[in-house]
């Protein structure tokens, strides 16, 4: 059996719970959509009333900066 430590992870900013699914989804979007030109992320419920100071603004900046780096 593992342990119940292999389930946490730790992510950006206090709240990993912001930052963590946010990043995700931003980086399962541009897997599956290598050939975006311009992406915009719209936040919706406590992850826009909250978003900003739980990190999950840089969570998902962090994951498209990568791509429009490489880019560039």
């Amino acid at each position: 059996m593992k342990s119940i430590r292999s389930i946490y992870k730790i992510g950006l900013g206090p709240s990993s719970s912001h930052t963590m699914g946010p990043a995700y989804a931003a980086s399962r979007f541009l897997r599956e959509h290598p050939q975006a030109d311009y992406i915009r992320a719209i936040l919706y419920g406590s992850l826009a009333k909250t978003g900003q100071g739980h990190g999950t603004d840089r969570a998902i900046g962090e994951i498209f900066a990568d791509i429009a780096h490489d880019r560039v």
